[in-house]
């Protein structure tokens, strides 16, 4: 055997333990999806997200979905959303690879329900921000939408795709503190620049085009990332994250409270 034949059969029995973990968890992820045809798959709201009628103040949230069909089992789509005070509805922001071609921008702001399923798939709500001083970053996030340097380029693997914006649009406003779940494939493409902060702010990465790379941060703990794919280790949260399954252990989503003084100290 020759030695090629043998790293590949290495590789393939340290995989394995990882497509069978896959295989007996997708049935949880489908569980989740519901229907996978995009044409008739639900995008009803479940229940995450305030109700803007009842909800005066502002309000700043973060999805992840399970993406459509056979790339459900690598990666999720994200999106941000953003509900200024007083406000009657929510403004979602996020990337869409097929409008790039309808509308020559695949960056998408629509207003809506900000926790519908994508295309069948529940969100999980990564982070959620109210308070006195939200108007403001709600403000500094849809400049960082219009300054989004990618919306003319789309592509699933590595990117830049619709993890890149979210996670540049985090990197803008990092008093959002959000770790990313590591099946965000392209949060951590960073373009022609290798070095960046983390999405959360709270550390630093280095990159090569989204395909190799590592990055160690307060809220992201230590990552890995090889061929898109992420394998690392939260201290803080007692998780450790992985291709496929994503984030094992607790995960944060609680509503944080951010008040002017706050942001003030911060910049």
């Amino acid at each position: 055997m020759t030695t090629k034949r043998r790293r590949s059969g290495w590789l393939l029995i340290l995989l394995m333990p990882l497509y069978a973990a896959c295989s007996s968890t997708y049935l949880g992820f489908a569980g989740k999806a519901g229907s996978r045809d995009w044409r008739t798959a639900s995008r009803e709201p479940v229940g995450l997200a305030p109700d803007p009628a009842v909800t005066p103040e502002a309000v700043v949230q973060v999805y992840a979905a399970r993406t459509i069909g056979w790339r459900g089992y690598f990666g999720v789509h994200t999106w941000i959303a953003v509900k200024r005070t007083g406000a009657e509805q929510f403004t979602i922001h996020e990337v869409i690879g097929y409008r790039l071609r309808r509308a020559g921008t695949a960056v998408v702001s629509r207003t809506g329900a900000p926790d519908a399923r994508w295309f069948g798939a529940e969100p999980e709500l990564l982070k959620d921000v109210r308070g006195s001083g939200v108007d403001a970053l709600i403000e500094r996030i849809e400049g960082a939408v219009e300054d989004y340097p990618y919306a003319g380029t789309y592509r699933v693997w590595p990117g830049p795709n619709s993890n890149t914006f979210t996670a540049f649009v985090l990197r803008e406003v990092p008093e959002l503190r959000v770790d990313l779940p590591p099946t965000a494939i392209g949060k951590d493409y960073l373009g022609a620049i290798p070095v960046a902060l983390t999405p959360s702010g709270t550390g630093g990465q280095v990159s090569v085009l989204g395909v190799a790379g590592i990055a160690a941060g307060w809220e992201e703990g230590l990552e890995l990332n090889l061929l898109g794919l992420t394998f690392g280790i939260d201290p803080a949260s007692l998780s450790i994250k992985l291709p496929l399954l994503g984030r094992i252990g607790p995960s944060e989503s609680e509503p944080v409270i951010i008040e002017q003084e706050a942001l003030a100290a911060d910049r």
